[in-house]
């Protein structure tokens, strides 16, 4: 379909469905960015007669904090808030990008190679994704996209995932059969991060993404196995919360890749590659020993690593078996293993999320229960908010963090899709 009979398919309702499925109540709003999608792909591009629209989400860190890149458990879902595309094929050997408020990326396909100069941009997010499938032998085709995202850069939502798994599923519709599984595409994003984008993830963000739901994941070996778990929060009379961003990633990049490499040092320590493969006991029964090889810090984000993946499971069968107390108790032990063993709360000059910590435990007055989200340093927290204090919460956040910093978010059972 071309611009004009998308527009009508959206104005009849024809589109509903689809869009109420993604976005609950707000099927107007959504049926608005759509059609000033369409606006800007005709403005950029000119029109087509085989546009789509496709739609990639956020995710949320609900257990889990820096586990995946040695291998543990993690449990994390896809939220409401998303990058959405409208897209179409070229009959050129590029890709281009216009991602509102910034620059076009455009990338060639014979020329598939890192560049030193796109470190942390998004071209080197296109182009990773597009090597990915190159290399695994997927087809791979030139297109052009316009997006537009609710997912706050900086946000510790993984707008970077959500980006990725809109590119891997608007490769995987436009030039193959559309049936890859999100377990094909999340690692495809996660090569674009670490090789190409510079950034030493896991492949937690890109698995909720494209997988969407609940999920309980387990990183074994390197993959990722993705158990769905059934749980709404508004059912317990709660309600996510995500307060920030509260300061920049841009500089953070060697914060994170220290977490990975210092867990890496103990499991080398132990003769093994990664965390997961050696013991919580035969690490205890070294310390003395590794005390001696090994900086202090290190060796306590081991003992996150172990006590965090210990709570995974903890965390997945309170939710499934209804005891709801018991996975707030775990959320706020997981918050302060991270602060006081990972380490992840703050850096000697940014200390805006242990405030935004300290202040959600004052207002939630020993209520619901709060947390560093994803990598930590700077970008957001997390809470988990009774209905009762969700205003007075709300609104004590950004009284000191600034309007619009302090949002609710919910899960969404779909992961990276083709709308139309």
């Amino acid at each position: 379909m071309n611009a004009a009979a998308l527009k009508k398919k959206l104005n009849m309702g024809a589109l509903d469905g689809q869009l109420g499925a993604l976005y609950g109540a707000k099927t107007g709003e959504a049926v608005a960015r759509c059609k000033k999608l369409l606006e800007r792909f005709t403005g950029a591009y000119g029109d087509r007669e085989h546009l789509h629209i496709f739609s990639a989400p956020g995710r949320t860190e609900i257990g889990g904090n820096h586990t995946d890149h040695n291998r543990g458990l993690a449990l994390a879902g896809a939220v409401n808030l998303d990058t959405l595309a409208v897209a179409a094929q070229s009959p050129l050997p590029v890709i281009r990008v216009r991602s509102e408020g910034y620059e076009e990326n455009m990338v060639m396909l014979g020329d598939l190679q890192p560049k030193r100069g796109e470190i942390n941009a998004s071209t080197a997010l296109v182009r990773g994704v597009a090597a990915y499938f190159a290399g695994a032998g997927l087809p791979v085709g030139g297109f052009d996209a316009v997006t537009h995202s609710l997912v706050p850069e900086g946000s510790g939502l993984s707008s970077s995932a959500a980006f990725e798994v809109l590119v891997s599923v608007a490769l995987d519709h436009l030039y193959g059969t559309g049936a890859l599984k999100g377990s094909d595409i999340a690692p495809a994003g996660r090569y674009a991060e670490n090789v190409f984008f510079g950034k030493p993830s896991g492949l937690m963000d890109q698995t909720a993404s494209a997988e969407g739901g609940l999920l309980e994941i387990d990183f074994a070996h390197g993959l990722a196995a993705a158990r769905p778990i059934a749980c709404d929060f508004g059912s317990y009379g709660h309600a996510i919360y995500i307060v920030g961003p509260l300061g920049s990633h841009a500089e953070l990049t060697g914060e994170y890749a220290q977490i990975a490499e210092e867990m890496r040092l103990c499991a080398k320590a132990l003769g093994k590659e990664y965390l997961r493969e050696a013991q919580s006991a035969d690490f205890y029964a070294a310390l003395p020993s590794l005390r001696a090889k090994l900086p202090g810090r290190a060796l306590l984000r081991a003992m996150h690593f172990y006590a965090e993946n210990e709570r995974v499971p903890k965390q997945a069968r309170a939710l499934e078996t209804g005891k709801f107390d018991e996975f707030l108790a775990l959320v706020n032990e997981s918050g302060r293993s991270s602060f006081m063993y990972l380490q992840n709360v703050y850096t000697p000059g940014e200390q805006s999320l242990a405030l935004a910590l300290a202040l959600s435990e004052k207002l939630l007055g020993g209520a619901g229960a709060a947390r560093v989200h994803g990598g930590g340093f700077a970008g957001t927290i997390q809470a988990f908010v009774p209905s009762e204090a969700a205003r007075r919460y709300k609104a004590g956040m950004e009284q000191v963090f600034g309007e619009g910093s302090c949002h609710a978010v919910r899960l969404r059972e779909q992961g990276g899709v083709k709308i139309v």
